[in-house]
């Protein structure tokens, strides 16, 4: 009962903040091409450290400069701060694959958000295909050893990495929420898109219903 097109926006290595907002002018050619003239219930922008480097509020009015000026426009990092408020989610632990740098403008979104992140565990790695290449075995490892035990969640950064596929185990094994940045961001899409039924498998989050 859902359906989901895909654009593609440049990307530009290394990844660092200024790069990262570099992408912004593409934005809008990309919702463009999104089905045009037809029926969009929600668009998402599917990089978390792209918004946080732009803001949200640049990403979302370039969106919609593209035509679709009445669709939501739903980012991982600001889905993330809406499931952790859903979950009454305060502190957490926070994962990430990025440099120190691209970490500290996450930190301090999050925290702008009223949301304290305890720690960081990273992967400091600069290149996007790297960050693809991390196995679900490497991210699961660095989960446990990342998440604080004083943290009442963890939270994995960036959509290119595999997290989503051991969101269920590390839950299993931490006792409590693990989100992931792909996760977070379909389940607000979905939710805003009007569909509102549980999905087993990818995480206690999608199995949350309002």
């Amino acid at each position: 009962s859902v359906s989901f097109y895909t654009a593609r926006v440049p990307c530009f290595a290394p990844i660092t903040n200024e790069n990262l907002q570099k992408i912004g002018p593409h934005l809008q050619s990309a919702s463009e091409l999104l089905i045009p003239n037809q029926r969009l219930d929600v668009i998402a922008y599917s990089c978390t450290s792209g918004t946080v480097a732009l803001g949200y509020e640049e990403v979302a009015a370039t969106i919609r400069a593209g035509g679709r000026t009445d669709v939501p426009v739903v980012t991982p990092i600001t889905s993330a701060i809406s499931a952790l408020r859903r979950l009454n989610v305060r502190r957490i632990s926070l994962m990430t694959p990025y440099i120190d740098s691209v970490n500290q403008a996450m930190k301090e979104f999050l925290y702008m958000a009223n949301i304290e992140v305890l720690n960081i565990g990273s992967f400091c790695l600069e290149s996007d295909l790297d960050m693809a290449d991390l196995s679900p075995s490497a991210i699961y490892k660095a989960a446990l050893e990342t998440c604080a035990p004083d943290a009442e969640a963890l939270f994995i950064s960036c959509t290119a990495i595999r997290a989503v596929e051991v969101l269920e185990q590390l839950e299993s094994e931490l006792k409590r929420p693990v989100l992931s940045a792909i996760q977070t961001l379909f389940w607000e899409s979905l939710r805003q898109s009007g569909y509102q039924g549980p999905i087993n498998g990818y995480g206690s989050l999608l199995r949350v219903t309002d």
